[in-house]
């Protein structure tokens, strides 16, 4: 008989996130958000018994915050107890958010959790009918950083075993946008002979490598504007001689990013128009939408400096936020392609030429440390990023553009 092993592949579930940047969304809609982690944990237990799994790994961050708290762990111990009914073992590491020593209010898990104690990457046997079937290796956060490259130290041990599956929560060295932690090169991961590398902390979906697998399944449920698309597990089926791999949506609702072009419109209820029909042909599934609209004309700048595109979005909402499937706007960024039109006058030697070159050229801390070094400021603002600097400018730009450029450029 061919021997195999069935299993769900998750990572990153972040139960009890905050959703502290969704908070403006209607009230009915924002209870939906807050609780969407838990809800996506409950259909994770229900795909796990309609699949029959062996088992489900879960790679780290399983709770949004080192003080996990009592409702989650209690929500999470309940689900392990659904799949203990069943026959389902859960094997779970904790990673950067839910680090072992950050833990206050530890619950006592079901006899099917097997969680790995500490950094030192140690190894649980799946036994089947009996039979040695898999070895399931890992390590989990003691503290909020794993600096170490983790991958180096996984070794295959007792070969006779048919399957050897590797768990890492972690990012590839060369990632840009992400903490860095456990660092690893695809090299690393290809050194012993693994039949499966499921990993976490990255919460964009990614299957790295085929053969053997090297997986990303992304979070659970999108939780900002960057998380966007379908969120869910891998299904995997692992054979002596063949891997099959499927994605399974868990998400309650979707982050989606959605960009129309209203170049042709010539007054606002046109717009509204092409918004609508934009939103319509979107899929048929609860979604905050990041809306982009794009024009060739200032006129459109001019719109959302009178509060009229705020204005219109907000009728929009009313009609969608009700829905059975609602879609809620919950952020639009206007842009005017003016790109040509910044290169041409930046080459002038003339006040907007000069105006521009000075602002591509200017820090924003030059102009905001004195807040920073403020007594009392300093205490409620965060540190800007590279990209809320650059945000920042770009917007400053467009703002000045428009009213030098008021009626557009012929």
């Amino acid at each position: 008989m061919t021997k195999e092993v069935s299993f769900i592949h998750v990572a990153d579930l972040h139960l009890d996130s905050p959703f502290k940047g969704l908070a403006h969304t209607p009230e009915h809609i924002f209870e939906e958000i807050r609780e969407s982690t838990f809800l996506a944990l409950d259909k994770l237990v229900t795909v796990a018994i309609q699949k029959e799994v062996d088992f489900v790994l879960m790679v780290g961050d399983l709770f949004d915050n080192e003080k996990q708290s009592l409702k989650g762990q209690i929500r999470l111990r309940r689900a392990f107890e659904e799949l203990g009914r069943q026959g389902i073992n859960v094997y779970l590491s904790y990673g950067n958010h839910d680090y072992i020593n950050g833990n206050i209010l530890p619950v006592t898990y079901p006899e099917n959790v097997y969680i790995f104690p500490d950094e030192n990457v140690s190894h649980f046997t799946f036994m089947k009918d009996n039979l040695s079937l898999a070895n399931i290796y890992g390590f989990s956060y003691e503290n909020r950083a794993v600096l170490e490259e983790k991958a180096k130290e996984y070794r295959v041990t007792d070969p006779e075993i048919p399957f050897h599956i590797a768990t890492l929560h972690g990012s590839i060295r060369s990632n840009t946008e992400h903490d860095v932690y456990a660092p690893f090169q695809l090299s690393d991961l290809e050194r012993e002979p693994f039949h499966y590398w499921a990993l976490g902390h990255i919460h964009k979906r990614e299957v790295m490598k085929e053969n053997p697998p090297i997986v990303y399944p992304g979070n659970i449920q999108g939780r900002n504007r960057k998380e966007i698309g379908p969120k869910g597990c891998y299904h995997v089926v692992l054979r002596e001689n063949h891997t099959s791999m499927l994605f399974v949506p868990l998400h309650s609702f979707m982050i989606s990013r959605l960009r129309v072009d209203v170049s042709e419109c010539d007054n606002l209820h046109q717009v509204e128009v092409i918004i609508q029909e934009a939103l319509e042909e979107q899929e048929n599934e609860k979604q905050l939408i990041d809306l982009y609209l794009t024009s060739n004309h200032s006129i459109l700048k001019e719109w959302e400096q009178e509060k009229l595109v705020a204005d219109l979005i907000e009728l929009i909402n009313e009609t969608k936020t009700f829905e059975p499937i609602w879609k809620y706007i919950f952020r639009v960024t206007v842009e005017v392609n003016g790109k040509s039109i910044d290169a041409e006058l930046k080459k002038g030697n003339h006040f907007a030429g000069e105006l521009i070159r000075q602002l591509d050229n200017a820090t924003i801390q030059e102009f905001t440390q004195e807040l920073y070094h403020h007594k009392q400021a300093r205490k409620y603002l965060k540190q800007l990023t590279p990209e809320d600097e650059e945000r920042i400018k770009r917007k400053a730009k467009e703002m000045i553009l428009t009213d030098l450029l008021k009626g557009g450029i012929q």
